[in-house]
C-alpha cells in the first residue's frame, strides 16, 4: 500500500492505473459489496484510499479479485480460497500442494453430485407415482411426512 501522505486524488489515481471500487468491480466481475466483504475478511489487502476516503485498487488487486471469483465459481469455500491465495502468492510452493487441494475439492463435489442425483431419482419416482389430479392422495406428501405405505 502506498504511503498515505502520497496518495493521489481520484482523478490522479486513474492516471496511475488505480481504480475506484466501481471500476474494480466492473473489471473483475465482483460486486462492490463483495469486494468490501473480501477486504473485511482478509482475502484481499486493505485498499489504499484517497484523501477523500475513496478506495483505490491496483491491477494486481483486480487480478486477485478475478482469482477469487474463479475460485468461487469452481465451488471452493472461503477457507479453501485463503489457502489457494497463499499458495498462489508463494512462488516456492510445490504444485503438489495445489493439486492435492483441487483433488480433495473435486472428490467432495463428486460426493455432493451423487447425493443430489439420488435426490433427483427419488423425486422423479415420487412424481411418477403421483396422479397429479383432484384426488387428495399424494405419494409425495406421504413420503415427506414419513407415512409411506409398505
Amino acid at each position: 500500500m502506498p504511503d498515505e501522505t502520497m496518495l493521489p486524488e481520484l482523478g490522479e489515481a486513474r492516471g496511475q492505473g488505480l481504480h475506484n471500487i466501481g471500476e474494480a468491480a466492473s473489471l473483475s466481475g465482483v460486486t462492490a459489496k463483495m469486494i468490501r466483504h473480501y477486504e473485511s475478511i482478509g482475502l484481499i489487502p486493505e485498499a489504499a484510499r484517497t484523501f477523500a476516503g475513496y478506495r483505490l485498487y491496483s491491477g494486481q488487486d483486480i487480478h486477485r479479485l478475478r482469482f477469487i471469483k474463479r475460485s468461487r465459481l469452481l465451488g471452493f469455500s472461503m477457507k479453501q480460497i485463503m489457502v489457494l491465495l497463499a499458495l498462489w502468492s508463494d512462488r516456492s510452493r510445490a504444485s503438489a500442494e495445489v493439486k492435492k487441494l483441487a483433488r480433495q475439492h473435486a472428490d467432495e463435489l463428486g460426493k455432493r453430485i451423487a447425493e443430489m442425483q439420488a435426490m433427483q431419482r427419488t423425486l422423479d419416482d415420487l412424481a411418477r407415482r403421483c396422479h397429479g389430479d383432484q384426488r387428495p392422495d399424494c405419494p409425495i406428501l406421504d413420503d415427506l411426512s414419513g407415512n409411506t405405505p409398505p
